[in-house]
């Protein structure tokens, strides 16, 4: 219940930080052309707390923390006394309201840049991204890639850590080849480009990594079969297992990989698996019943609570990404271009059938995200906000009415015909365009169950 608790606290932060910025775009930019704002609301419903500024704006907190919005002087909402004609957004000129319209998904990309700066500017921890192993006859292997190659760029586009290289491959999605920069295996020689078939990529973000669906892993520390947590409750505490017991045997069969262990236990959900042991130099036997832990689309697994011993890592491999307070801008600047392509991308794949609607993920998904990230830190927190606002920002320019996007489709028909888009017409959009987008929401919050 904590954890819930925490990642709604944290998911309330992060979206009202956002929406505060996407609002506050407009309402600046409002008031920079001459429209009188009536209220500026962080989220929906009874407010919880309010007061009226000197500038005749009402400012509130409301009880709903999902949205929020920026109410202007409009003749098309109220009647306008003659004299407040001059104050009202509908009679402002066509650049003027697409200005106004526009800075909310501006400032969105704006507060990402910003974020990123700090989070380049405070440093973060990263790993060089040096393949592990690789699977034979993957798409990967068939590529030329290797165990001990570093991934310097993904189809041109540089690739400093794993999480990089993790958006660059994701990007792919649904595309038919790819393109790898790699240094050799050893570290000498000049870097390769190694060529990925993707026409056979089969990827399911829900059940595997992008790396892992092509046929590699990173590289990790030895890991060896020697316990140093042991989860409290766990099935590996009810079969007696201890920190520092090193396990030899699973059922009959001597262990030589970590993962030997982690399928059998997994493939055994309360089945009871046999494990010989060494504990103070002495040759132990137990029994191990794995706990069944349901994954999306009803895959039942077993899980015994139990953590190995990882070596430490060649320091070589280790380092922070940080940068100075002037490079840290365009650090942040190429960041968010990444971020911004990426989503576009997607958007365009969702809309031919490349991604299917089951990658969508909604309030629930985007909670969590934001608790494990505030677990993590400053930094890590303030690397999913830049993330979920250049999103937000996107999404807002996408051309449906409701949307920031189908304002300023209607704005720009306002330019071509030379008159606004009549009302009756401009109804009509805003309800077909409420169907799709409530439509999306749905199927985005049953992917968030189907995720629990």
């Amino acid at each position: 219940m904590s954890g819930i608790l925490w990642n709604l606290v944290s998911f309330i932060v992060a979206l009202g930080i956002l929406v505060a910025v996407h609002e506050y775009g407009h309402f600046w930019v409002a008031r920079k052309c001459g429209v009188r704002v009536e209220k500026f609301s962080i989220g929906f419903g009874k407010s919880i707390w309010k007061r009226i500024g000197k500038d005749g704006t009402e400012y509130s907190i409301a009880m709903i923390p999902l949205g929020g919005y920026v109410k202007m002087l409009d003749g098309r909402v109220d009647d306008v006394a003659p004299e407040q004609q001059q104050f009202a957004f509908d009679k402002k000129p066509l650049w003027q309201r697409s200005a106004i319209v526009s800075a909310g998904p501006v400032f969105n990309f704006i507060f990402a840049v910003f974020a990123y700066w700090l989070v380049f500017m405070i440093g973060i921890p990263a790993v060089k991204p040096v393949v592990g192993t690789v699977t034979p006859y993957s798409i990967a292997a068939d590529a030329g890639l290797q165990s001990g190659m570093e991934i310097k760029s993904v189809s041109g586009v540089e690739t400093p850590d794993w999480e990089s290289v993790n958006m660059g491959l994701i990007s792919h999605i649904g595309d038919q080849r790819m393109t790898m920069t790699v240094s050799s295996p050893d570290g000498v020689g000049v870097d390769e480009i190694k060529t990925f078939d993707l026409s056979g990529w089969n990827f399911d973000p829900e059940t595997e990594s992008a790396m892992g669906a092509l046929g590699f892993n990173p590289f990790t520390p030895a890991i060896s079969p020697e316990l140093t947590s042991v989860s409290a409750g766990g099935a590996g505490e009810r079969a007696g297992l201890q920190v520092g017991d090193v396990l030899t045997r699973i059922d009959g069969q001597p262990i030589t990989d970590w993962q030997q262990v982690v399928e059998a236990i997994q493939a055994h959900p309360e089945q009871p698996l046999t494990l010989d042991l060494e504990r103070d130099q002495q040759s132990l036997s137990v029994e191990l019943n794995p706990q069944a832990r349901e994954l999306s689309q009803g895959k039942v697994i077993g899980f015994a609570g139990i953590a190995p011993k990882i070596a430490d890592w060649p320091e070589n491999y280790r380092f922070e990404l940080q940068f100075g307070v002037f490079e840290s801008i365009g650090k942040a600047v190429d960041k968010t271009g990444q971020i911004i392509d990426l989503t576009i991308s997607m958007l365009k794949k969702l809309l031919v059938g490349d991604v299917g609607l089951n990658n969508l993920s909604g309030p629930i998904s985007i909670a969590k995200g934001a608790g494990t990230t505030a677990d993590y830190g400053l930094v890590y927190f303030l690397g999913f906000l830049a993330l979920i606002s250049v999103n937000l920002g996107i999404i807002n320019l996408v051309p449906l009415p409701m949307l920031d996007g189908g304002h300023l489709l209607f704005f720009a028909i306002e330019a071509v015909i030379r008159r606004p888009v009549p009302e009756r017409v401009q109804e009509m959009g805003y309800r077909i365009g409420g169907m799709i987008i409530f439509s999306l929401m749905a199927v985005a919050i049953f992917n968030d169950f189907t995720r629990l």
